[in-house]
């Protein structure tokens, strides 16, 4: 997928595993102003729903107005992003340097790829179903809006990662992250679970592809 971004970005589209400047100091008011708007945003959503709520409420709520809001976040996928920061920021240190098999191992005592892809793909699920409603509406709000957020090039590029060190050459590798990745999408996880599909089997079933997809290199 491209990696060009457009429009406003939340922090989480800035992977922890790469290297940038300290970003600018915002001024205190624009802080506040941050603040407000998602403490709203997120008091609003979990009230009346994601899909429920407009950017004139949250505005309103916030008392701020739509210009400021439509200037820091965009649209609810900017807003679902930004609230989402904090729980995808815990999952990417667990995978950069948490125990195995979703962190990396020791030089030592390395994690097997086919364990931390299949690892990864169970951790994510969990989050995914703990913040499904915000997960579908920061992947949703717009056209490609999954493929322009942070974090998912993140987890595009550990799979990917992951795959090579099992064997797979480039550009394979990252097309066949991309294609792990296709079933963890929030609307696809809603409607298997709609389905009547439990998290457990859901989970067993995606880490035994993201397992054997990586595993198969070595054939």
């Amino acid at each position: 997928m491209p990696d060009k971004i457009n429009g406003p970005q939340s922090a989480s589209s800035t992977p922890l595993s790469i290297g940038a400047a300290p970003p600018r100091r915002e001024r205190a008011d624009a802080v506040r102003n941050r603040r407000r708007i998602l403490d709203a945003a997120a008091a609003l959503f979990a009230e009346h729903g994601v899909e429920q709520v407009s950017m004139d409420a949250i505005a309103a709520a916030a008392g701020v107005g739509k210009g400021t809001l439509f200037r820091r976040f965009g649209d609810r996928s900017g807003l679902a992003v930004a609230l989402l920061h904090e729980r995808e920021t815990e999952l990417q240190e667990a995978i950069l340097s948490g125990p195995p098999p979703l962190g990396p191992g020791t030089a030592d005592d390395p994690a097997e790829p086919a364990a931390r892809a299949a690892a990864f793909t169970r951790a994510y699920l969990e989050y995914a179903l703990a913040n499904l409603e915000l997960v579908r509406a920061s992947e949703t709000a717009s056209p490609g809006a999954r493929y322009r957020i942070g974090a998912y090039r993140f987890w595009a590029r550990h799979l990917t990662v992951l795959l090579t060190e099992a064997g797979h050459a480039e550009p394979a590798a990252g097309v066949l992250a991309e294609a792990l990745l296709a079933p963890l999408a929030a609307e696809h996880v809603a409607a298997l679970r709609d389905a009547g599909h439990e998290p457990a089997e859901i989970a067993d079933a995606l880490a035994w592809q993201a397992a054997t997809v990586a595993a198969s290199a070595r054939g």
